[in-house]
């Protein structure tokens, strides 16, 4: 099994994708030292009585009553328990692991002042393949997702090993772990900084990534069917708009297409395609575009020191910083870019699929019903896709407007990062169901052309592959479950690989082929 071990340098969006996934993660000798001298730090502020939030003082509104030091294990236990407010569906087990590797990437910066041994926990649950249950709704910022979590920490609240449910405190016993008892700003610390946002955004993009590869393949597919004019692709065209996302779809339309001999038939029998087949590359192209940028935000944000208060300095002369580094408007806003963005990505599949089943322009068999009139084929499956695509629309309005007043007035700006970035998951897994359908509608597409119309190698191979898993629809099944197996085709596994040497991606494009 992969290890990931944070030293020097902070997680990237790939390590703690991959930690999601399974992947182990260690503690370095150098960041378990950066850790602890930041816990000293806290000591001396203890020790001195240096006001510092959190720390020795209440939170939000409560940020001027000063709590004594005999009561700062009650403030820090208390703090948990008064923020694990979180309702509604339990995250899957992907999310809230990296949740949690994001939160131990910010507290190895050596900036939060909890101890070691708090890190630890959190490192031996994410090996132990133990998951706190976390409610997915509550959170107007960071707040609910980490306190659940913590509550596994300190013994409290519910995780599960597999699929068996268990108390925090029988979690803890199986780890052979002791129950943490928290001293001074830890109770805040645990709760406080961006890792929910960030651990779900970089869930995000990695569902992301899948489904702008499959997306571009499964559109080259339709547009094969539909008899499009591949010129549209061209090199020299396409390099009038600069793009490197356009560049690439450009590029992986053209691998996936050569060689087609339906292609060569229809060239020159339309002067132009609709939008929904010449834009493409110009769709997934911008869709990719804002992807690398969000990647890059979320790697800023795993280098970034996200705590509230933050601590530096030395024991000698320690400094508090009690600003609003939590605050990751940041993350909102690019997690609500990145939802609009394959929203529409989306919502072009589903009018792929519209005209694919629609014989007034695909010249097919009416709804790609192998006998009309008694099958309906794949009319109500694009029904569902019209529905998602509503769906969608609705899930990308902006959370990061959303605003709103907490905290008796202290806390009066709120970005909401963490329900955008639920929002695009919502949009991720709505847009590959529209994408699996569109695939699904291509291959029972191909199956009812002419026969002497050959596909390209790469579109032959790909409907190969979904034939191997499902058979041609003649309604003699429920549509659903060929829909939810072809689903989890896109979800876990990667398109067959497109070899194009003319292809030039970008940095974090290259690094993904690298890494996949």
């Amino acid at each position: 099994m992969k290890t990931f071990i944070r030293s020097t340098e902070p997680f990237d969006w790939h390590a703690i994708a991959e930690i999601a996934g399974g992947a182990r993660l260690e503690l370095s000798d150098d960041a378990s030292a950066r850790i602890g001298a930041a816990r000293a730090l806290v000591e001396q502020i203890v020790e001195r009585g240096i006001r510092a939030y959190g720390v020795n003082t209440g939170v939000g509104a409560l940020c001027d009553t000063v709590v004594s030091q005999a009561k700062q294990h009650d403030l820090s236990h208390n703090i948990l328990m008064s923020h694990a407010v979180g309702v509604g569906p339990l995250l899957g087990p992907e999310a809230v692991r990296a949740i949690m590797a994001a939160a131990v990437n910010n507290y190895a910066h050596g900036y939060s002042g909890v101890r070691l041994a708090v890190v630890r926990q959190l490192v031996a649950l994410l090996n132990g393949d133990c998951v706190p249950e976390v409610p997915a709704f509550g959170s107007v910022g960071y707040l609910s997702h980490m306190a659940h979590i913590a509550l596994v920490c300190v013994g409290a609240g519910w995780a599960r090993f597999g699929d068996t449910r268990v108390s925090g405190a029988e979690a803890l016993r199986r780890l052979g772990l002791e129950p943490l008892s928290l001293e001074a700003k830890e109770g805040l610390s645990l709760v406080n900084g961006t890792p929910c946002v960030t651990g779900l955004a970089v869930l995000a993009l990695a569902r992301a990534r899948r489904l702008l590869d499959w997306v571009d393949v499964v559109a080259a597919m339709t547009f094969e069917n539909l008899q499009g004019q591949v010129e549209a692709f061209g090199a020299q065209s396409l390099a009038f708009r600069v793009s490197p996302g356009l560049e690439t779809v450009g590029a992986r339309l053209r691998g996936a297409l050569a060689g087609s001999g339906i292609l060569a038939v229809a060239a020159g029998r339309r002067t132009q395609d609709s939008l929904s087949l010449r834009a493409i590359p110009h769709v997934h192209g911008a869709a990719r575009d804002v992807f690398d940028d969000v990647a890059r935000s979320v790697d800023r944000e795993l280098a970034s020191v996200t705590d509230n208060p933050i601590v530096a300095g030395t024991p000698d002369h320690p400094s508090v910083y009690s600003q609003a580094h939590a605050v990751s408007a940041s993350l909102a806003l690019a997690m609500d870019s990145l939802g609009v963005a394959l929203a529409q990505v989306a919502a072009m599949s589903e009018r792929r699929i519209d005209r694919l089943v629609n014989p007034l322009v695909s010249g097919l068999p009416a709804f790609l019903a192998a006998d009309g009139g008694t099958r309906s084929g794949f009319m109500i499956a694009q029904y569902t896709a019209a529905s998602l695509v509503a769906q969608n629309h609705r899930e990308a309005a902006p959370a990061s407007l959303d605003g709103g007043v907490t905290s008796g007035l202290q806390e009066d700006h709120l970005c909401h990062a963490t329900p955008a970035a639920l929002k695009a998951l919502n949009i991720v897994e709505n847009g590959t169901r529209i994408v699996a359908i569109e695939l699904l509608a291509a291959v029972q597409a191909y199956d009812l052309q002419p026969a002497d119309l050959p596909r390209s190698p790469y579109t032959e191979a790909l409907r190969t592959r979904i034939r191997s898993v499902v058979p041609i629809y003649r309604d003699d099944r429920p549509l659903a479950d060929d829909m939810n197996r072809v689903f989890r085709m896109i979800v876990d596994d990667a398109p067959p690989p497109l070899a194009d040497p003319e292809r030039r991606p970008s940095r974090l494009q290259d690094e993904y082929e690298r890494t996949s």
